[in-house]
């Protein structure tokens, strides 16, 4: 039987599953996000977790990423979708577009953004290519089979939060090359990594970011707002995107080979 496809995303996720469980996890790093829900999607098994919680209740900087992604792989998890909103840093990304990133910037602080933070053997995984490249592949085919327009790789740049951006930082991550801007998709992408997960992002842009073009500063209420407005069309591209993702071996499950680990994985 081929292994489960974590899904990372939204509470609204729920509804595309078809016969879901929800599968208490315990970690050694606390409570996920929510329980996680084993179902079926796109004829595969998958394991989705809501990042914020069911009800939204986690702050980006909140997020348990560590107790979300060690709950994942505990379940058999080892190829991961994870769907975020985004702010578009460059005039390629307007709002409604779907970016498939392939680097990423990380200009958060204070999180627990690894698991091998213990006394023992130093280890330093390799992160030069964030995301799995064929994750990204069925990734692109299932975009550019929907309704919405999409861009092949570009920066996803992660800010703190739980504010948005001024407009003198929009702009110093746009000079950075920055092409999207988010609050969560690190440590996550990170921790995936530290678990030998492949990893694809599916980003939705909802807004031009603050500094772009000199447009309206950033509201929670328009980002949920433009979400909402596509978030059905989003699904449909998970669901494709999982249904395409390779069922063998991967060079992201091997990038941890011939390392010693300070602690065991589930």
């Amino acid at each position: 039987m081929s292994e489960p496809i974590g899904i990372i995303g939204g509470s609204g996720m729920y509804s595309l599953l078809t016969d879901a469980e929800t599968v208490p996890v315990e970690t050694p790093y606390g409570p996920p996000s929510e329980a996680p829900a084993r179902g079926v999607l796109g004829g595969r098994e998958v394991v989705f977790l809501p990042r914020h919680g069911a009800d939204h209740r986690f702050p980006p900087h909140l997020v348990p990423a560590r107790a979300n992604l060690w709950a994942l792989r505990a379940l058999g998890v080892r190829q991961l979708v994870t769907t975020c909103a985004v702010g578009g840093l460059v005039p390629e990304a307007p709002a409604g577009t779907v970016v498939i990133p392939d680097q990423v910037i990380d200009r958060t602080w204070g999180r627990e953004h690894t698991y091998f933070d213990t006394l023992g053997p130093v280890v330093h995984v390799p992160f030069a290519d964030p995301y799995c490249p064929r994750g990204r592949v069925a990734a692109l085919a299932a975009a550019h089979a929907g309704p919405l327009p999409v861009v092949d790789g570009g920066t996803i740049v992660v800010m703190q939060g739980p504010r948005f951006s001024s407009r003198a930082e929009s702009a110093r991550n746009a000079r950075d090359g920055g092409t999207i801007v988010n609050m969560t998709a690190m440590p996550e992408t990170v921790l995936a990594r530290e678990l030998a997960l492949c990893c694809t992002t599916l980003a939705l842009v909802t807004d031009a970011d603050a500094g772009v073009d000199g447009g309206e500063h950033v509201t929670q209420e328009a980002v949920f707002a433009a979400f909402a407005r596509n978030v059905a069309d989003l699904a449909r591209v998970v669901e494709s995107t999982v249904a395409a993702l390779p069922d063998d071996d991967c060079d992201c499950r091997h990038l941890l080979d011939g390392l010693t680990l300070p602690i065991e994985l589930p």
